[in-house]
């Protein structure tokens, strides 16, 4: 597609649009092959990587940017070995830093040193509830350490989120992710239904769920989430496909969350460079602010001059800021077009056929991150 013109968004390239999280993707690296990974289908093309020095002076220009937290991300970002000093510097800014981590590979010891070094919490996934699901998804036999993992998370006090993306081969086990979540003392579980975009558009077939068993899985969530009020955080994302409205994808393009991947490139959310025909900047080449206030894919789908019917007229538009650009691109080979996930849109065809299938779908293989 062809980007929209800058000029047409550039007033909204500050002021409103306040950058408070970053998303630094270390690395592309990772021992999981998981079918819905966030990471490009072309992950592997990407050979070069933030040296430490780099991310530290991210770290310092998104704490300039007015940058509270930081996400440490991958790929699996144990395989940086400079983890705890990346942890150290972004402590030193005053940044709250977040592990996301498969927990592969990882011991107590190199965990007691991230949280020496200043990290406030952890998060932790897992792909199922036993060893045969677990590692059949994963690609990769992980469980049994992952859960060890989660009893050093717990032992050394640092705020544990188990975070289970569901799909149809684990939603008919939410009560026992639960369950895991209450023996392991967890304080948040996120039950995060898969989004289709990448990875898991790919494997779409194999992965969404019935209408059934997502009305199945949201009501025990719910009943756990007023049981455990108090002691655990119980979230429940709804998947795009099932929602009559499209989310507010990362609270709107480019205005509350900055993304970093492990060569520099800056993004408003990691799927961003699936869309063709957008220009983003590199931290190597220009500074973070730069980037962020001036870089043409930055500013393409910020605020709403950009935006078509039905989403231009719509009441909603600054609620959910039309959706998910990246979903629109990859449903439609148009990112301007309204988010396909909305009952308005006029492509919303395409999702519902979608729905229609899954309840006539039988067992499919999956496409495994990496192509294994």
């Amino acid at each position: 597609m062809d980007a929209p013109a800058t000029s047409a968004v550039a007033g909204s390239a500050a002021g409103d649009c306040r950058p408070y999280t970053l998303i630094a993707e270390l690395t592309y690296r990772c021992p999981l092959h998981c079918p819905y990974c966030s990471n490009p289908l072309d992950h592997s093309r990407t050979k070069d990587e933030l040296q430490t020095s780099d991310w530290l002076r991210v770290f310092g220009q998104a704490e300039e940017l007015g940058v509270v937290q930081v996400h440490l991300t991958g790929g699996e970002p144990l395989a940086r070995r400079d983890l705890e000093p990346l942890v150290a510097g972004a402590r030193q800014l005053g940044l709250y830093t977040n592990l996301i981590t498969s927990g592969i590979p990882l011991t107590r010891q190199r965990l007691a040193e991230l949280k020496r070094a200043g990290l406030d919490a952890v998060q932790v996934s897992i792909q199922g509830v036993d060893a045969a699901g677990s590692d059949r998804v994963a690609g990769y036999p992980s469980f049994d350490d992952k859960c060890v993992a989660l009893g050093w998370a717990r032992e050394l006090d640092l705020p544990l989120t188990l975070n289970v993306v569901l799909h149809r081969d684990n939603i008919g086990r939410v009560s026992e992710m639960v369950a895991l979540a209450e023996r392991v003392g967890a304080h948040r579980l996120e039950l995060a239904n898969t989004q289709y975009l990448g990875w898991a558009l790919a494997n779409r077939e194999a992965l969404l769920p019935t209408r059934e068993q997502l009305d199945r899985a949201r009501t025990i969530a719910h009943a756990a989430r007023e049981r455990l009020e108090g002691r655990i955080d119980v979230l429940f994302v709804m998947p795009d496909y099932y929602s009559e409205r499209p989310r507010a994808c990362m609270d709107g393009w480019g205005r509350r969350f900055i993304d970093v991947t492990p060569d520099g490139t800056v993004l408003p959310c990691q799927a961003a460079r699936s869309i063709a025909g957008l220009a983003f900047d590199r931290v190597g080449d220009r500074s973070l602010r730069d980037a962020w206030e001036r870089s043409p894919g930055m500013l393409a789908f910020r605020g709403d001059e950009w935006m078509v019917e039905p989403c231009r007229s719509c009441p909603k538009k600054t609620l959910d800021f039309g959706g998910c650009r990246c979903q629109s691109f990859a449903l439609t080979g148009d990112a301007r077009v309204a988010d396909p996930a909305c009952h308005l849109s006029p492509h919303h065809d395409l999702v519902a056929r979608a729905r229609a299938e899954s309840d006539d779908a039988g067992a499919r293989r999956f496409l495994y991150r990496g192509g294994r």
